[in-house]
């Protein structure tokens, strides 16, 4: 097993990109399996397996633009830690985490590993509907459940707090412990998927080595602005 610690990246840096590039992470994973935990097979997760593929080919992760939802994210998640810190425990940034135990690499971004004890935190700004739903259920968001295992698959951490932030509502930490059945799942998913992407990747060198009319391409700063 070897787990390696990318601690000195900064999520949503060009860096940090980088160590993601073509490689299936913990927050992806709702993206490839079913709720029912089995393999999608879906248009969805065809397009992510293609991306990934893309990225394998060319070394490189196309920007995205980010909206209204992931800057009030920034802000509320920097507004939570303070609140979970002085509450529960202190945290050393997370970076980028990945393990390659099972003859393919996995990895997660944690939003925070506790400094004090063998444990991670994930914490999600919510529109106030679903924070009074998550506080009077108590129960673990399905959209986040399978990030949050695939953090403590990826690390092998004993637990993972999963924070709620909505200004102005109490803000609420759940406790989750691995779950042997979802990160068995997670396994067998994501290994069905690096077997299909080289598949994909076998498909993309025969069109390379046929006559199929290619002609090769620069990539252009300009371009960028259409992605």
């Amino acid at each position: 097993m070897a787990i390696t610690y990318h601690k000195d990246l900064i999520q949503g840096s060009e860096a940090w990109h980088q160590a993601r590039c073509g490689l299936l992470t913990g927050s992806e994973i709702k993206l490839i399996m079913t709720p029912t935990l089995a393999v999608a097979k879906n248009d969805k997760a065809r397009a992510h397996l293609f991306e990934l593929v893309a990225q394998r080919i060319s070394s490189y992760v196309e920007p995205s633009f980010s909206g209204w939802d992931t800057e009030r994210g920034h802000v509320d998640e920097a507004r939570a830690r303070i609140i979970y810190e002085r509450e529960y425990g202190p945290l050393d940034d997370g970076g980028f985490v990945t393990n390659d135990r099972w003859g393919f690499t996995l990895g997660c971004s944690p939003d925070g590993l506790r400094k004090d004890v063998n444990a991670g935190w994930e914490c999600k700004s919510r529109k106030q509907k679903y924070q009074v739903e998550t506080i009077m259920t108590r129960a673990m968001p399905t959209d986040f459940a399978f990030q949050v295992q695939g953090c403590l698959l990826v690390t092998q951490r004993e637990w993972w707090d999963f924070t709620s932030y909505s200004g102005g509502l109490p803000m609420i930490t759940l406790r989750v412990y691995p779950d042997d059945k979802v990160q068995q799942a997670i396994i067998d998913t994501v290994g069905d998927a690096e077997k299909r992407m080289a598949e994909m990747l076998n498909q993309y060198e025969e069109t390379l080595a046929s006559e199929t009319r290619l002609v090769a391409t620069e990539r252009e700063i300009e371009q960028e602005m259409y992605v």
